[in-house]
Protein backbone atom coordinates (compact mmCIF):
# COMPACT_ATOMS: atom_id res chain seq x y z
CA UNK A 1 0.00 0.00 0.00
CA UNK A 2 1.51 3.25 -1.28
CA UNK A 3 1.91 6.59 0.95
CA UNK A 4 -0.39 8.95 0.46
CA UNK A 5 0.98 12.56 -0.58
CA UNK A 6 -0.57 15.64 0.58
CA UNK A 7 0.60 18.87 -1.23
CA UNK A 8 0.14 21.33 0.65
CA UNK A 9 0.33 25.30 -0.85
CA UNK A 10 2.04 27.66 0.97
CA UNK A 11 1.96 31.39 -0.06
CA UNK A 12 3.50 34.21 2.11
CA UNK A 13 1.75 35.71 4.21
CA UNK A 14 -0.44 32.23 5.48
CA UNK A 15 -2.46 32.33 8.76
CA UNK A 16 -0.89 30.43 11.30
CA UNK A 17 -3.67 28.09 12.17
CA UNK A 18 -4.79 26.85 8.49
CA UNK A 19 -0.79 25.82 8.21
CA UNK A 20 -0.96 24.17 11.39
CA UNK A 21 -4.03 22.18 11.34
CA UNK A 22 -2.98 20.51 7.99
CA UNK A 23 0.14 20.40 9.35
CA UNK A 24 -1.09 18.24 12.35
CA UNK A 25 -4.12 15.86 11.04
CA UNK A 26 -1.57 14.62 7.80
CA UNK A 27 1.95 15.38 8.96
CA UNK A 28 1.96 13.43 12.11
CA UNK A 29 3.13 9.83 11.88
CA UNK A 30 -0.23 7.85 13.11
CA UNK A 31 1.09 5.11 11.61
CA UNK A 32 0.42 3.00 14.95
CA UNK A 33 -3.70 3.49 13.22
CA UNK A 34 -2.55 3.08 9.66
CA UNK A 35 0.23 2.02 8.13
CA UNK A 36 1.40 3.75 6.04
CA UNK A 37 0.15 6.92 7.26
CA UNK A 38 0.19 10.24 4.76
CA UNK A 39 3.15 12.13 3.46
CA UNK A 40 2.80 16.10 4.07
CA UNK A 41 4.95 18.37 1.68
CA UNK A 42 4.90 21.91 2.33
CA UNK A 43 4.87 23.24 -0.95
CA UNK A 44 6.12 26.59 -2.05
CA UNK A 45 3.80 28.24 -4.29
CA UNK A 46 5.55 31.52 -4.74
CA UNK A 47 9.44 32.58 -4.48
CA UNK A 48 11.10 32.31 -1.22
CA UNK A 49 11.40 33.91 1.56
CA UNK A 50 7.96 32.93 2.89
CA UNK A 51 6.75 33.84 6.22
CA UNK A 52 3.27 33.35 8.19
CA UNK A 53 1.19 36.08 9.39
CA UNK A 54 3.10 35.76 12.55
CA UNK A 55 6.60 36.30 11.20
CA UNK A 56 7.30 32.59 11.06
CA UNK A 57 9.91 31.50 8.37
CA UNK A 58 8.83 29.03 6.26
CA UNK A 59 11.62 26.38 4.93
CA UNK A 60 10.62 23.68 2.67
CA UNK A 61 12.43 21.64 -0.76
CA UNK A 62 8.98 21.22 -2.57
CA UNK A 63 7.67 23.72 -5.11
CA UNK A 64 5.10 23.57 -7.18
CA UNK A 65 6.24 20.30 -9.36
CA UNK A 66 6.05 18.35 -6.72
CA UNK A 67 2.29 20.15 -5.77
CA UNK A 68 1.33 18.89 -9.10
CA UNK A 69 1.88 14.93 -8.53
CA UNK A 70 0.22 15.27 -5.07
CA UNK A 71 -2.53 12.74 -4.57
CA UNK A 72 -3.96 15.22 -2.59
CA UNK A 73 -3.89 19.34 -3.12
CA UNK A 74 -4.54 21.61 -0.37
CA UNK A 75 -4.73 25.09 -0.81
CA UNK A 76 -3.83 26.84 2.22
CA UNK A 77 -5.51 30.46 3.18
CA UNK A 78 -4.13 32.91 1.77
CA UNK A 79 -3.34 36.82 2.09
CA UNK A 80 -5.22 39.46 0.79
CA UNK A 81 -2.99 40.45 -1.60
CA UNK A 82 -3.07 36.92 -2.81
CA UNK A 83 -7.02 36.97 -3.10
CA UNK A 84 -7.08 39.66 -5.35
CA UNK A 85 -4.31 38.38 -7.81
CA UNK A 86 -3.84 34.63 -7.41
CA UNK A 87 0.37 33.65 -8.80
CA UNK A 88 -0.62 32.49 -12.25
CA UNK A 89 1.88 29.45 -11.27
CA UNK A 90 -0.13 28.37 -8.59
CA UNK A 91 -3.14 28.97 -10.97
CA UNK A 92 -1.72 26.96 -13.55
CA UNK A 93 -0.17 24.18 -10.93
CA UNK A 94 -3.57 23.60 -9.38
CA UNK A 95 -5.52 23.60 -12.67
CA UNK A 96 -3.19 20.90 -13.89
CA UNK A 97 -3.37 18.73 -10.64
CA UNK A 98 -6.66 18.81 -10.86
CA UNK A 99 -7.01 17.62 -14.79
CA UNK A 100 -4.96 14.62 -13.93
CA UNK A 101 -7.21 13.17 -11.14
CA UNK A 102 -5.76 14.61 -8.20
CA UNK A 103 -8.00 15.51 -5.23
CA UNK A 104 -8.04 19.54 -4.58
CA UNK A 105 -9.35 21.05 -1.36
CA UNK A 106 -9.07 24.96 -0.30
CA UNK A 107 -8.85 25.90 3.18
CA UNK A 108 -10.52 29.19 4.26
CA UNK A 109 -9.72 31.95 1.65
CA UNK A 110 -8.04 29.25 -0.45
CA UNK A 111 -11.12 28.99 -2.31
CA UNK A 112 -10.12 32.21 -4.08
CA UNK A 113 -7.25 30.05 -5.92
CA UNK A 114 -9.67 27.50 -6.73
CA UNK A 115 -12.00 30.27 -8.51
CA UNK A 116 -9.41 31.49 -10.26
CA UNK A 117 -8.36 27.99 -11.70
CA UNK A 118 -11.79 27.74 -12.77
CA UNK A 119 -12.70 24.30 -10.25
CA UNK A 120 -15.73 25.67 -9.00
CA UNK A 121 -17.89 27.18 -12.27
CA UNK A 122 -21.20 25.95 -12.18
CA UNK A 123 -20.54 24.32 -8.37
CA UNK A 124 -21.52 25.55 -4.93
CA UNK A 125 -18.65 26.44 -3.05
CA UNK A 126 -18.01 27.82 0.52
CA UNK A 127 -15.06 29.97 2.12
CA UNK A 128 -15.13 32.06 5.45
CA UNK A 129 -18.45 34.16 5.71
CA UNK A 130 -16.51 37.70 5.94
CA UNK A 131 -14.70 37.22 2.28
CA UNK A 132 -18.61 35.78 1.41
CA UNK A 133 -19.73 38.62 -0.46
CA UNK A 134 -16.44 39.79 -2.19
CA UNK A 135 -16.02 36.30 -3.40
CA UNK A 136 -19.97 35.97 -4.28
CA UNK A 137 -19.15 39.40 -6.28
CA UNK A 138 -15.97 38.08 -7.65
CA UNK A 139 -16.88 35.38 -9.23
CA UNK A 140 -20.85 35.19 -9.97
CA UNK A 141 -20.66 32.21 -12.08
CA UNK A 142 -20.15 30.06 -8.31
CA UNK A 143 -22.79 29.38 -6.50
CA UNK A 144 -21.38 30.54 -2.83
CA UNK A 145 -23.00 28.71 -0.43
CA UNK A 146 -22.22 30.66 3.08
CA UNK A 147 -23.82 28.45 5.46
CA UNK A 148 -21.67 24.63 5.50
CA UNK A 149 -18.11 24.52 7.20
CA UNK A 150 -17.01 22.49 3.94
CA UNK A 151 -18.01 21.20 0.57
CA UNK A 152 -17.41 18.32 -0.72
CA UNK A 153 -18.24 17.43 -4.81
CA UNK A 154 -15.34 14.66 -4.50
CA UNK A 155 -12.67 15.48 -6.89
CA UNK A 156 -12.83 19.48 -5.20
CA UNK A 157 -13.81 20.57 -1.40
CA UNK A 158 -13.67 23.83 -0.02
CA UNK A 159 -13.68 24.90 3.39
CA UNK A 160 -15.40 27.49 5.51
CA UNK A 161 -12.60 29.69 7.87
CA UNK A 162 -9.90 28.64 10.85
CA UNK A 163 -11.51 25.84 12.97
CA UNK A 164 -13.20 24.59 9.59
CA UNK A 165 -9.88 23.52 8.47
CA UNK A 166 -10.25 21.27 11.29
CA UNK A 167 -13.50 19.47 9.99
CA UNK A 168 -12.66 19.27 6.85
CA UNK A 169 -9.09 17.99 7.13
CA UNK A 170 -10.69 14.82 9.69
CA UNK A 171 -13.40 14.58 7.06
CA UNK A 172 -11.22 13.53 4.40
CA UNK A 173 -9.28 11.36 6.95
CA UNK A 174 -12.86 9.90 7.31
CA UNK A 175 -13.45 9.49 3.82
CA UNK A 176 -9.79 7.66 3.40
CA UNK A 177 -9.87 5.64 6.16
CA UNK A 178 -13.54 5.59 7.99
CA UNK A 179 -15.26 6.82 11.09
CA UNK A 180 -12.93 4.98 13.89
CA UNK A 181 -9.43 6.08 12.64
CA UNK A 182 -11.08 9.79 11.87
CA UNK A 183 -12.84 9.77 15.67
CA UNK A 184 -9.27 8.44 17.19
CA UNK A 185 -7.48 11.07 15.60
CA UNK A 186 -9.81 14.20 17.03
CA UNK A 187 -9.42 12.18 20.05
CA UNK A 188 -5.83 12.53 20.50
CA UNK A 189 -6.16 16.42 18.51
CA UNK A 190 -9.17 16.48 21.37
CA UNK A 191 -12.15 17.97 19.35
CA UNK A 192 -15.05 16.87 18.50
CA UNK A 193 -14.93 14.16 15.25
CA UNK A 194 -17.43 16.11 13.80
CA UNK A 195 -19.08 19.42 14.19
CA UNK A 196 -22.92 20.43 14.09
CA UNK A 197 -24.40 23.16 11.94
CA UNK A 198 -23.05 25.30 9.91
CA UNK A 199 -21.49 29.00 9.98
CA UNK A 200 -24.41 30.66 10.66
CA UNK A 201 -23.95 29.69 14.18
CA UNK A 202 -20.85 31.82 14.23
CA UNK A 203 -22.25 34.59 12.41
CA UNK A 204 -25.22 35.80 14.27
CA UNK A 205 -26.22 35.34 18.46
CA UNK A 206 -27.09 31.40 18.72
CA UNK A 207 -30.87 31.23 20.14
CA UNK A 208 -30.80 29.92 23.33
CA UNK A 209 -32.53 26.48 23.05
CA UNK A 210 -32.51 25.59 26.43
CA UNK A 211 -33.15 26.03 30.39
CA UNK A 212 -29.21 25.16 29.80
CA UNK A 213 -28.25 27.72 27.35
CA UNK A 214 -27.03 25.10 24.84
CA UNK A 215 -28.18 21.77 22.81
CA UNK A 216 -25.60 20.38 23.62
CA UNK A 217 -27.34 18.15 26.57
CA UNK A 218 -30.01 17.16 24.82
CA UNK A 219 -27.89 16.61 21.71
CA UNK A 220 -25.69 13.60 23.95
CA UNK A 221 -28.98 12.35 25.35
CA UNK A 222 -29.75 11.12 22.08
CA UNK A 223 -26.45 9.68 20.94
CA UNK A 224 -26.57 7.58 23.61
CA UNK A 225 -29.83 6.24 22.64
CA UNK A 226 -29.86 5.99 18.68
CA UNK A 227 -30.89 2.37 18.92
CA UNK A 228 -34.15 4.04 20.77
CA UNK A 229 -36.92 5.32 18.40
CA UNK A 230 -36.67 8.69 18.74
CA UNK A 231 -39.37 11.23 17.92
CA UNK A 232 -39.38 15.49 17.75
CA UNK A 233 -41.90 15.10 20.54
CA UNK A 234 -39.54 12.78 22.74
CA UNK A 235 -36.58 15.22 22.12
CA UNK A 236 -38.70 18.13 22.99
CA UNK A 237 -38.90 16.65 26.28
CA UNK A 238 -35.75 16.21 26.94
CA UNK A 239 -34.70 19.19 26.00
CA UNK A 240 -37.74 21.08 28.13
CA UNK A 241 -39.31 22.77 24.97
CA UNK A 242 -42.45 22.91 23.28
CA UNK A 243 -42.51 20.42 20.15
CA UNK A 244 -42.64 23.56 18.02
CA UNK A 245 -40.13 25.62 19.83
CA UNK A 246 -37.59 22.64 19.77
CA UNK A 247 -38.12 22.37 16.02
CA UNK A 248 -37.60 25.94 15.36
CA UNK A 249 -34.43 26.42 17.61
CA UNK A 250 -32.73 23.44 16.27
CA UNK A 251 -33.20 24.51 13.09
CA UNK A 252 -31.79 28.01 13.27
CA UNK A 253 -28.91 26.80 15.55
CA UNK A 254 -27.48 23.70 13.52
CA UNK A 255 -28.91 24.89 10.18
CA UNK A 256 -31.14 21.18 9.75
CA UNK A 257 -33.90 19.17 11.08
CA UNK A 258 -33.53 17.01 14.15
CA UNK A 259 -34.79 13.86 11.86
CA UNK A 260 -32.09 14.94 9.70
CA UNK A 261 -29.64 14.87 12.66
CA UNK A 262 -30.97 11.76 14.21
CA UNK A 263 -29.98 10.25 10.57
CA UNK A 264 -26.30 11.48 10.65
CA UNK A 265 -25.28 10.58 13.82
CA UNK A 266 -26.90 6.79 13.19
CA UNK A 267 -25.44 6.93 9.85
CA UNK A 268 -22.14 7.73 11.22
CA UNK A 269 -22.63 5.15 14.35
CA UNK A 270 -23.28 2.41 11.81
CA UNK A 271 -20.19 3.18 9.64
CA UNK A 272 -17.96 2.48 13.18
CA UNK A 273 -19.69 -0.82 13.85
CA UNK A 274 -18.81 -1.39 10.45
CA UNK A 275 -15.70 -0.60 10.63
CA UNK A 276 -14.48 -2.29 14.50
CA UNK A 277 -17.62 -4.97 14.70
CA UNK A 278 -18.49 -8.49 13.31
CA UNK A 279 -21.92 -7.43 14.51
CA UNK A 280 -24.45 -8.42 11.27
CA UNK A 281 -25.98 -5.67 9.01
CA UNK A 282 -29.42 -7.21 10.68
CA UNK A 283 -27.81 -6.15 14.27
CA UNK A 284 -26.31 -2.55 13.49
CA UNK A 285 -29.49 -1.40 11.26
CA UNK A 286 -31.07 -1.87 15.33
CA UNK A 287 -28.16 -0.77 17.34
CA UNK A 288 -28.14 2.39 14.93
CA UNK A 289 -32.13 2.69 15.71
CA UNK A 290 -33.04 2.25 11.86
CA UNK A 291 -36.46 0.54 12.21
CA UNK A 292 -35.33 -2.36 10.04
CA UNK A 293 -32.42 -3.75 7.52
CA UNK A 294 -34.18 -2.77 5.02
CA UNK A 295 -34.65 1.06 6.02
CA UNK A 296 -30.98 0.89 7.15
CA UNK A 297 -29.42 -0.49 3.93
CA UNK A 298 -31.91 2.39 1.71
CA UNK A 299 -30.49 5.16 4.36
CA UNK A 300 -26.90 4.18 4.52
CA UNK A 301 -26.27 4.20 0.93
CA UNK A 302 -28.67 7.34 0.00
CA UNK A 303 -25.85 8.74 2.14
CA UNK A 304 -22.44 7.18 1.77
CA UNK A 305 -23.21 5.99 -2.18
CA UNK A 306 -22.36 2.61 -1.18
CA UNK A 307 -24.03 -0.39 0.74
CA UNK A 308 -23.20 -1.31 4.13
CA UNK A 309 -21.50 -4.42 2.98
CA UNK A 310 -19.62 -2.47 0.79
CA UNK A 311 -18.30 -0.30 3.17
CA UNK A 312 -17.59 -2.65 5.31
CA UNK A 313 -15.12 -4.72 2.63
CA UNK A 314 -13.45 -1.76 2.35
CA UNK A 315 -12.70 0.22 5.21
CA UNK A 316 -11.39 -3.72 6.99
CA UNK A 317 -9.70 -4.15 3.56
CA UNK A 318 -7.73 -0.84 4.26
CA UNK A 319 -7.52 -1.18 7.91
CA UNK A 320 -5.48 -4.25 7.13
CA UNK A 321 -2.99 -2.12 4.74
CA UNK A 322 -4.08 -4.44 1.79
CA UNK A 323 -5.13 -1.58 -0.72
CA UNK A 324 -8.06 -0.20 -1.75
CA UNK A 325 -10.12 -2.90 -3.51
CA UNK A 326 -11.14 -6.12 -2.29
CA UNK A 327 -9.93 -9.07 -3.73
CA UNK A 328 -11.14 -11.22 -6.32
CA UNK A 329 -13.67 -13.08 -4.87
CA UNK A 330 -14.03 -11.18 -1.70
CA UNK A 331 -18.02 -11.23 -1.26
CA UNK A 332 -20.00 -8.21 -1.39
Amino acid sequence: MSRHVVGLAVTDGTPVLELAVPCEVFGTDRSDLVDPWYELRLCAAEPRPLRTTAGLSIDTPWGLDDLVEADTVVVGAVARAVQLAPPPELVDAVRAAHGLGRRIMSICSGAYVLAAAGLLDGRRATTHWMNGPDFAHRFPEIDYDPVPLYIDHGDVITSAGTGSAIDTCLHLVRKDHGAAVANEVARRMVVPPHREGGQAQFTRPVPQPSRNGSLAPVLEWARDHLHEPLTVPRLAQVAHLSERTFARRFRDTLGITPLQWLLQQRVRLAQELLETTDESIEDIARLAGFATAATFRYHFGRVTSVPPQTYRHVFRYRANGRGDRPEQGDAE
